[in-house]
């Protein structure tokens, strides 16, 4: 049950984030995006809001497919994580983390994502038992 619940907000919330990445949040998410990657901001924005959104909207919508989807949305975490870390080492102000202590602690709370995404898609579990 605690599992299903973790799904289905994670999922919410990566459709919602998906959705902004292409329509009020798409500055603040270009400034996330590192000087050294080698693609348009823009076009880096725009891929990853439609993969939070396929993402997001499949964990919720296809629940016998969640241990798939809970490692795509693991992997990807892992993924963007060198984003994040450019924000810390380049001082990036976006989101309202404009202090190197505020873009710090957000470092820490991409394991957390990875396990949240684990967890909703069934790969924590104790004894390896599939409850939904």
């Amino acid at each position: 049950m605690v599992a299903h619940l973790a799904r289905i907000v994670l999922g919410s919330i990566m459709t919602f984030a998906g959705i902004t990445h292409l329509t009020v949040a798409r500055d603040e998410f270009q400034a996330q995006v590192p000087d050294w990657f080698p693609l348009d901001k823009d076009l880096v924005v725009v891929a990853s809001g439609v993969a939070e959104i396929g993402l997001g909207a499949t964990f919720l919508a296809l629940p016998k497919h969640r241990r798939t989807v809970g490692m795509l949305l693991a992997l990807f975490f892992v993924a963007i994580f060198p984003g994040n870390i450019a924000q810390y080492v380049e001082g990036t102000d976006a989101f309202g983390l404009d202090t190197d202590t505020k873009r710090f602690v957000r470092l820490f709370f991409q394991p957390v994502l990875v396990l949240w995404a684990l967890f909703g898609g069934g790969w924590l579990r104790r004894g390896g038992t599939e409850a939904s």
